[in-house]
């Protein structure tokens, strides 16, 4: 009999973390009600979910809505030149993509799914 989990607490820290993390950006981006985050936030709690019931589909699409998050930051910082980055602001809006970014591509992350998704 296959189980279904919201989360597992048999997987790495750091992996645990990402899954709250992506709960957590896919309930504040629905509520936001716009196209494109809608889209965003249904991304994160699914690759949340496949994350939990180690999917190799929910790593890679965790992957790419933190990769998706970080992108208006980047393109912002192109445009603004290098000295927004000093900017409070910005900074403090970074904090949760960044470190969403960093679990999921920590060193423990990346050989435990490798190793135990399918």
């Amino acid at each position: 009999m296959e189980t279904r989990r919201w989360t597992n607490p048999t997987q790495p820290q750091t992996l645990q973390i990402a899954v709250i993390l992506l709960y957590i950006n896919a309930v504040f981006g629905a509520l936001s009600f716009t196209p494109i985050a809608l889209a965003l936030a249904a991304g994160q709690a699914g690759a949340a979910f496949g994350i939990a019931n180690e999917k190799r589909w929910g790593y890679l699409l965790g992957l790419a809505v933190a990769v998706l998050g970080l992108l208006p930051f980047v393109l912002y910082i192109l445009g603004s030149g290098v000295g927004s980055i000093f900017n409070l602001q910005l900074l403090i809006s970074l904090i949760f993509p960044v470190a969403l970014f960093a679990l999921l591509i920590h060193p423990q992350s990346r050989d435990y799914q490798r190793i135990w998704f399918n």
